[in-house]
C-alpha cells in the first residue's frame, strides 16, 4: 500500500504544478493500492475548486477518487492526530498531515505518494 497525500493528489490535477509530470509518470506507471483518508479528500477538494475550477474537482471526485482506497477518520483517530498536533504545534505540519502519519502508523503503510518532505521527516518513504 502507499498513501495519497494532498500534494500528490493536487499533482496529478494541475498541469502547471512543478511536480505534475513527475506525479503522472508515478500513476501511471501501472496497478498500485492507494490508500488517503477523508480530511485529504476534503483538502484537496477545497485547493482543486480555489486554485483550479468545478470542472478539475469532478475530475478528482469522480475520476481519481475512485481508484484510491478511503480510509475515514472516526472520533478515535482524530484525537489522537489532534494530540499529536497540538503536541508539536510550532512545527508547521499541517492536522491534515498528522492524521495521515496516524492512518499510516496504523495500517503499516511506510511510504507516501507525496511531494510534503513532511512525511519524510517523520519517517516515511516518499515516492516517486
Amino acid at each position: 500500500m502507499i498513501f495519497a497525500d494532498t500534494s500528490a493528489l493536487y499533482a496529478l490535477l494541475d498541469a502547471d504544478d512543478q511536480a505534475h509530470a513527475r506525479a503522472r509518470a508515478f500513476f501511471e506507471t501501472g496497478p498500485m493500492r492507494l490508500v488517503t483518508h477523508n480530511y485529504v479528500v476534503v483538502e484537496t477538494a477545497s485547493l482543486v475548486h480555489k486554485r483550479l475550477g468545478p470542472a478539475l474537482v469532478r475530475a478528482l471526485l469522480e475520476d481519481l477518487m475512485p481508484a484510491v482506497e478511503m480510509r475515514w477518520v472516526d472520533e478515535e483517530l482524530h484525537r489522537a492526530a489532534l494530540s499529536a498536533f497540538m503536541a508539536a504545534v510550532r512545527r508547521r505540519t499541517s492536522l491534515v498531515d498528522w492524521v495521515s502519519f496516524e492512518v499510516m502508523r496504523r495500517e503499516g503503510i511506510d511510504r507516501a505518494f507525496a511531494f510534503d518532505r513532511d512525511f519524510a521527516v517523520h519517517g516515511f518513504a516518499i515516492v516517486p
